[in-house]
């Protein structure tokens, strides 16, 4: 199960906590690496710092856009020291850990941790379909990125080892849509949306956040995937015939 784990660190400015990163993956069996924009890679400090786990470092894959990391991806869980104004599907580490297994069996998921000042953006947290926080000492709360990393990766390989059950059977037709493909399915959406005077571009407000947290946790495969886009095509269609 572990093969569909991906850890993804986005603009991390430090070349240490990528090396702290790839280390504590690899002690619970964790090795697929995704470095976004990463400010300094690779990096002598990085590899100092990973301490033996050069492997991991030397196989990451590193990309210019969240977007790319994501690709193939049927669950993104967005890592966040911080709750947001607008409420989003929200999960303690333990619940995360137990989903990503659930879920790595019949897709690609994805463990994303944001920039060490600033974590997360909301646009990178749109990609995510749950924010997974972990509990700490209220008055003392941010955790250093390897930390938070090992930290999830643990709950990842307990649950595992507690044998956690798949949420679907995987079969031919069940599959859930992947992160890219949610992403074309938001833009066509948004498009749609425009055009039949439902979205006012010019003063969108959060309909799009709400839409995105509403499929997010609906689990769309991909034949519900293309019964929307199909709908929305079907709207396009008539919008054209009437103009």
């Amino acid at each position: 199960m572990f093969s569909n784990i991906r850890v993804v660190l986005v603009d991390t400015s430090h070349p240490g906590n990528i090396g702290a990163a790839a280390r504590g993956m690899k002690n619970m069996f964790l090795d697929r690496l995704y470095l976004v924009r990463p400010k300094h890679y690779p990096s002598a400090e990085a590899t100092a710092r990973a301490s033996g786990a050069d492997d991991v470092l030397a196989a990451a894959v590193v990309c210019e856009t969240l977007d790319q990391a994501l690709t193939g991806c049927g669950l993104v869980l967005g890592m966040s020291a911080r709750l947001r104004k607008l409420p989003w599907p929200l999960l303690d580490a333990r619940e995360g850990g137990k989903l990503a297994v659930a879920e790595s069996a019949c897709t690609e998921v994805a463990l994303v941790f944001g920039n060490e000042h600033a974590g997360l953006s909301n646009e990178e947290l749109d990609r995510c379909n749950y924010l997974v926080h972990i509990p700490a000492n209220p008055a003392y709360s941010s955790l250093n990125l390897g930390a938070a990393v090992q930290v999830l990766a643990y709950e990842v390989m307990m649950a595992e080892r507690e044998g956690i059950e798949p949420v679907r059977d995987g079969q031919e037709g069940e599959k859930l849509a992947s992160a890219d493909e949610m992403e074309r399915f938001y833009e066509h959406l948004q498009r749609v949306l425009v055009e039949i005077a439902f979205l006012d571009p010019d003063n969108p407000r959060h309909l799009m956040r709400r839409m995105r947290r509403l499929f997010g946790r609906s689990h769309v495969d991909q034949n519900e995937m293309n019964i929307l886009r199909g709908i929305l095509t079907a709207v396009e269609t008539k919008i054209g015939q009437k103009s």
